[in-house]
């Protein structure tokens, strides 16, 4: 099988209601600031995933220059986005929370007090003992900030963003084979069966449940490798009932963590390796366009999707050109490079041009 390179997590997807007022709330408390775009326009592909009509979308693509995958900010124009009908708990299968690395964790908790922000069972020790806490925004998104290894550049803002993801599961070992074959976690950092006292306060935090965190052994390689850095998914999984589907009866684009997505080089190769695992795409920007590179207004390349054994939403991006200051319509082909040799550092710390205020 002919190689794929992750760059790593490129963003997590969230449906808001508002974007101006989601955007401000993430830039204010995780510092994702730099506008990779933004965009008004239609979501022609995924169709299957939107009551088979194409809807109308307001969209922005926004990082941290510390470091860490970014947020796509999503939000319908042509309908009101829906929530859960049902209060989503630990093990609904989904992307329950997303992780936020810190550089540090007890004075970020400390600073998200005085912010008075909805800080969900306190500071708490995970099962390697090391310091995390969950905070909700206002808009019902649950977020679990971490200790951060390596960061990219230094800055005010104790965070860094996109880390990793806790996702609800039915079958562990189905699911580990998923994310380690297809994505290379191929680490398992722990796996524990029990009661946790470090998910206190979030729902069914008293059910037993298996949890396993895993990492990928390789560094991973690519132009924004740097950036993104590496990044874990831990799985959840509660055996004593069924759990229910976070985005059952929902579209994507409803209100919640709608996707996660990795930059990758190598589109056809990752489109074999998921074929050959039994996870063929369900999306392809290409097979579904009439063009070999798919115009996303300010960014052009080729995106697709899979899903996993439980039917969360995974995407790549294989993008072929990004707005590096747009301000000064410079833009970067990325195909022209070496696919496994990341970005000089110089050229990622121009994108602050970019940065969004207020």
């Amino acid at each position: 099988m002919k190689s794929v390179v992750i760059s790593g997590i490129q963003q997590v997807g969230i449906g808001v209601s508002s974007l101006k007022d989601a955007w401000k709330w993430y830039r204010e408390n995780f510092g994702v600031d730099i506008r990779v775009f933004e965009e008004k326009a239609t979501a022609g592909l995924m169709k299957n995933y939107t009551g088979g009509e194409v809807r109308s979308r307001h969209a922005a693509l926004a990082l941290n220059l510390q470091g860490g995958g970014g947020f796509e900010i999503w939000q319908y124009t042509d309908r009101v986005p829906q929530a859960p009908e049902f209060e989503v708990s630990l093990g609904d299968l989904g992307i329950f929370a997303v992780k936020i690395k810190s550089r540090d964790v007890k004075a970020t908790f400390e600073e998200f007090r005085k912010r008075k922000l909805d800080l969900i069972g306190g500071l708490k020790k995970d099962p390697l003992g090391d310091d995390h806490f969950f905070v909700k925004d206002p808009f019902g998104n649950i977020f679990q900030v971490v200790k951060g290894h390596v960061f990219f550049k230094e800055r005010k803002s104790l965070t860094g963003a996109s880390y990793g993801v806790i996702i609800g599961v039915t079958n562990m070992e189905r699911a580990i084979k998923f994310y380690s074959k297809i994505l290379g976690y191929d680490k398992v950092v722990y796996d524990k069966t029990g009661q946790f006292d470090d998910f206190e306060g979030l729902p069914k935090e008293s059910k037993e449940m298996h949890r396993v965190l895993l990492f990928h052994n390789n560094e991973r390689k690519g132009a924004f490798s740097r950036l993104f850095g590496a990044s874990y998914i831990e799985l959840i999984s509660i055996n004593q009932e069924k759990p229910k589907k976070i985005f059952k009866g929902r579209f994507w684009g409803d209100l919640g963590f709608i996707h996660l997505c990795y930059d990758i080089r190598g589109m056809k190769n990752m489109k074999a390796l998921c074929e050959k695992e039994g996870f063929p795409f369900t999306v392809d920007s290409v097979s579904g366009h009439d063009q070999d590179v798919f115009d996303m207004g300010e960014a052009a390349g080729h995106f697709a999707y899979v899903e996993d054994p439980d039917g969360t939403l995974i995407e790549f991006v294989e993008a072929h050109k990004l707005p590096l200051i747009k301000k000064l319509g410079i833009s970067l082909n990325l195909m022209k490079r070496d696919p496994e040799k990341a970005l000089p550092d110089w050229l990622i710390n121009a994108m602050r041009f970019n940065r969004v205020k207020g």
